[in-house]
């Protein structure tokens, strides 16, 4: 295999996106407690607030909406709930949620070290389901392709996003290699596209499932070792 790209997922493989969500819902939620005060706000909960979001996201799935509409619908729904119907104040909470979300991302200790070294040697890009642009986050001018969901109507594990981002980066897929923490979303959907699928599996878990990575890495670290020998 001559490998000229390595694609990656964003959330939960480069940085912890489970940490930064709860977080920015947690200061958002204490925001709209400070601007709608009561007892029903207070038995709010992040859990209620990530609920509501998901809600939307599967009343509006194919609609084309944003990550962003969507959260912003979702607080419109959640201030309705509490009888203090304001699309203002729902949108001021999108962007308070918005601001928190990007600005506290952490990346994974392995991560910048691993994308200098792999930078070096071959192009970078990036597939994602998610709405964390690079530049978002701290990483201009880092990868040569970037392809999200919302962008194209359609989702990990589907192909098509694939071979989008192959597309645009004009390889063929025994050139490209993709990493994620996902076995559906990342090792399926790769595969499907006839890329050679690496799961990165942080966290050491069993998988249980039938689903049969073409490589396992617990760290990007490892990383440049195994394209070695590809």
């Amino acid at each position: 295999m001559t490998i000229s790209i390595i694609f990656f997922d964003a959330d939960g493989t480069l940085w912890d996106f489970e940490k930064v969500l709860h977080y920015a819902l947690g200061q958002t939620l204490a925001e709209l407690r400070r601007r709608v005060p009561g007892p029903r706000t207070e038995e709010l909960s992040t859990s209620d607030l990530d609920t509501m979001r998901a809600q939307v996201a599967s009343k509006r799935r194919g609609q084309g909406l944003t990550h962003e509409q969507i959260r912003q619908e979702a607080f419109e729904r959640t201030l309705a709930i509490l009888g203090r119907p304001d699309p203002q104040l729902a949108a001021y909470l999108t962007e308070f949620y918005l601001h928190h979300r990007f600005t506290h991302i952490e990346m994974y200790p392995d991560v910048l070290p691993a994308l200098g070294q792999l930078k070096t040697r071959y192009r970078l890009g990036l597939i994602s389901n998610g709405n964390t642009y690079p530049e978002r986050c701290g990483l201009p001018n880092t990868f040569d392709v970037v392809v999200f969901a919302h962008d194209h109507s359609v989702r990990k594990p589907s192909p098509r996003l694939y071979e989008i981002a192959l597309g645009q980066a004009g390889v063929t897929p025994g050139q490209a290699v993709h990493v994620g923490d996902s076995l559906l979303n990342d090792i399926v959907g790769a595969q499907a596209a006839g890329i050679y699928a690496t799961w990165l599996n942080r966290y050491q878990q069993r998988n249980t499932t039938e689903i049969r990575p073409d490589a396992e890495i617990a760290s990007l670290i490892e990383l440049p070792a195994m394209l070695a020998r590809l």
